[in-house]
C-alpha cells in the first residue's frame, strides 16, 4: 500500500479542526466534507440559498482535488449533508451540473445542524 499523503490545497478553505482537506493513498483521494466557505475571506457564503452554497461547496471540492491532480470526473462517492431536505431538489440542480456525466454514487442525509450555519456539507471519495 502507497504511503499516506496529506493533499492541501487554497483553492479551499483551510481546515478548521483536527482533518487534513484529503488525504492520497495513491488510487484512492479521501476528501473531508466542504463547507460554502470562501477560501479567501474563510466565511460562509450565499446565507440561506442553497444553490449559491451548493456551487461554493463543489468548487471547493475541485481546489482539493486539482491539488491531488484530479477532477470532479473522478469522484466516484459523494455524501450530501442538509439541514433541509426540503431544499433538495433545487441542491440537485447544481449538482447535476458538475456531475453531467457519469455521476458518482451518492448519499443524501438530513442532518440537525452544519458547522458555521452551512445548510450543505459533501464529502468525497476520488479514484485515479
Amino acid at each position: 500500500m502507497p504511503p499516506k499523503k496529506i493533499v492541501s490545497s487554497d483553492q479551499a478553505p483551510k481546515a478548521i479542526g483536527p482533518y487534513s482537506q484529503a488525504v492520497d493513498l495513491g488510487d484512492l483521494v479521501f476528501l473531508s466534507g466542504q463547507i460554502p466557505l470562501d477560501p479567501a475571506t474563510g466565511q460562509i457564503v450565499g446565507a440561506g440559498d442553497i444553490q449559491a452554497q451548493t456551487e461554493r461547496v463543489l468548487q471547493n471540492l475541485q481546489g482539493v482535488l486539482q491539488a491531488a491532480g484530479l477532477t470532479l470526473s473522478n469522484v466516484v462517492r459523494t455524501t450530501v449533508f442538509m439541514i433541509d431536505l426540503a431544499e433538495f431538489p433545487k441542491m440537485n440542480e447544481v449538482y447535476a451540473k458538475h456531475f453531467a456525466q457519469d455521476p458518482p454514487a451518492r448519499s443524501t442525509v438530513q442532518v440537525a445542524a452544519l458547522p458555521r450555519g452551512s445548510r450543505v456539507e459533501i464529502d468525497a471519495i476520488a479514484r485515479r
